[in-house]
């Protein structure tokens, strides 16, 4: 969608830039060329060259140029064709030598040389990642990561505006399935209610969402572990069905962990939800302006240990939220930094049992001068179905 540029936003930027001396950025992650210009490309073939004193440049698959022209701040783009009849090589390089060409110009230039993680284009499941061509094509290039990282941490209010439209396509999709989630259900039968409800309802979803993608991981009772797939498992009357969910809003993010139970609770999770939800609390009770994320990691998990959980969970607790859905600040106990007013931080304190079954509890909260506001309005722990 068409959102007015965010000057906050791309000064902050600016100021960063000129902190750290350098002249241009050249950036390619999708999530980074939609940070600095607003366009959420389809392919991932697209770049944008960002300079401290001038105007950026987007670089563009010719074949998005209708979108393009709709959702980018940029007043100048730089068109390549997906199949060109005088070039035989791939588009991406099509892109690197226009990126290269207008980068030439400039002194010092920041690349995402240290980047680890990307959030994918607008086609979400076969990102386009960068080859050693682009790498080798700016050999001077210092890395311009952390300066990313940091900016992206702190959310400007158009930046909010969009992840509450994500947090909020989330909790209407949790309503539908709840009023629907029956025992014996399929974990892969609910996981698409979810889903498409969110695809079909968010896209379009007030007139302010272009397009809205849900991505879940719904594991019921036994099934409930760590870094498995969704499966055929039934889902269980007394034992909660577990929602590991984020929707994707022209490229913002939400990440909730969120819990469904139809029947009557076994009374092992009874007592597994107090005092998880006892853990959460406090945690989420101590996010400040200011506070310790290390310190953070280490009274959670000092807490499960508390609850006979030692160790647990084998997940961070803490966690970045923005155009991406995992990304900067995380809470680690080896690393240092502080909470600050206007960043977005997902809480996820967890307990697996060995045998399998367990629970989560995730959702997301502004960081403010005064506390935390906890972005999705759906309840935490586990709620009951009808």
């Amino acid at each position: 969608m068409s959102w007015p540029r965010d000057e906050a936003k791309l000064e902050r930027v600016r100021a960063a830039m000129a902190d750290q001396e350098l002249d241009a950025l050249v950036v390619r992650a999708p999530d980074n060329v939609l940070y600095l210009t607003n366009f959420w490309g389809m392919k991932g073939y697209d770049a944008v060259v960002f300079p401290r004193d001038d105007e950026p440049v987007l670089v563009c698959l010719e074949a998005s140029e209708a979108e393009a022209e709709r959702m980018s701040w940029t007043d100048e783009v730089r068109f390549f064709r997906g199949y060109d009849e005088r070039d035989p090589r791939p588009p991406g390089l099509r892109a690197l030598d226009l990126a290269r060409q207008l980068a030439s110009e400039f002194g010092q230039i920041g690349l995402e040389l240290s980047l680890g993680t990307q959030a994918a284009d607008r086609m979400i499941g076969e990102p386009t990642t960068f080859t050693k061509a682009w790498f080798d094509a700016f050999p001077e290039a210092v890395d311009a990561t952390p300066l990313l990282n940091t900016v992206r941490a702190l959310k400007t209010e158009q930046e909010l505006e969009r992840m509450r439209l994500a947090n909020e396509i989330a909790a209407r999709a949790m309503e539908h399935v709840q009023e629907r989630l029956r025992p014996g259900m399929r974990e892969s039968e609910v996981a698409a209610m979810w889903e498409g409800w969110v695809h079909d309802h968010g896209t379009g979803f007030e007139d302010r969402v272009e397009l809205a993608r849900g991505f879940s991981l719904v594991w019921s009772g036994p099934g409930i572990k760590t870094f498995t797939a969704t499966g055929s498992r039934p889902i269980q009357a007394h034992e909660p069905t577990l929602f590991e969910i984020w929707v994707c809003a022209d490229g913002y993010w939400c990440d909730h962990t969120k819990n469904l139970i139809p029947g009557e609770l076994d009374e092992r999770y009874v007592e597994l939800e107090r005092g998880l939800m006892e853990v959460y609390t406090y945690t989420t009770s101590s996010l400040s302006d200011g506070a310790s994320l290390a310190d953070l990691d280490r009274e959670t998990r000092a807490r499960l240990s508390e609850m006979g959980y030692p160790g647990q969970p084998s997940h961070p607790v803490c966690h970045g939220v923005g155009a991406r859905a995992h990304e900067p600040p995380y809470a680690h106990q080896a690393g240092g930094g502080t909470m600050e007013a206007g960043m977005v931080l997902a809480i996820e304190p967890g307990v697996y049992w060995p045998e399998g079954g367990g629970l989560r509890v995730e959702d997301n909260f502004l960081i403010t001068e005064t506390g935390a506001e906890k972005l999705s309005r759906f309840p935490d722990g586990i709620v009951r179905c009808g």
